[in-house]
């Protein structure tokens, strides 16, 4: 998933030391992301054991990340498990796209909606993927 990110980025963002937890939350990105002062903050979780998917990925995505945070100024791009779920390919462009736009917006969360993967149809009618 990260070598996808890599690659989808392209030098558009720097990418900030790597942090690998166990046993930890969504909202411990918010502090290490603030206290690295980072813009705009991924954070890669796999399922919990117990799910029905347990090799499943999850990428939240929080911009200006800062302590105490909600999960409402967060994004979600799930179910990324190759073959049967999301690709890692569509799963980093869903999440460039979201950084850009939540650069633009500047915020994240439910005022960010992920529209990477509609196109315009014959009529001006948008269509999902």
């Amino acid at each position: 998933m990260v070598e996808a990110l890599v690659r989808e980025f392209n030098g558009r963002y720097r990418i900030a030391p790597l942090v690998i937890a166990t046993q930890a939350r969504v909202a411990l990105g918010d502090q290490i992301g603030h206290a690295l002062g980072v813009k705009t903050l991924l954070v890669i979780i796999g399922e919990r054991p117990g799910l029905s998917v347990t090799d499943s990925l999850g990428i939240y995505l929080t911009h200006l990340p800062a302590p105490g945070l909600t999960d409402a100024e967060r994004n979600c791009i799930s179910n990324i498990h190759p073959p049967d779920g999301l690709d890692y390919r569509t799963a980093a462009a869903t999440a460039a796209a979201l950084i850009s736009e939540a650069r633009k917006l500047g915020r994240s969360g439910v005022a960010l909606k992920d529209n990477s993967r509609n196109k315009v149809v014959a009529g001006g009618v948008l269509s999902v993927e």
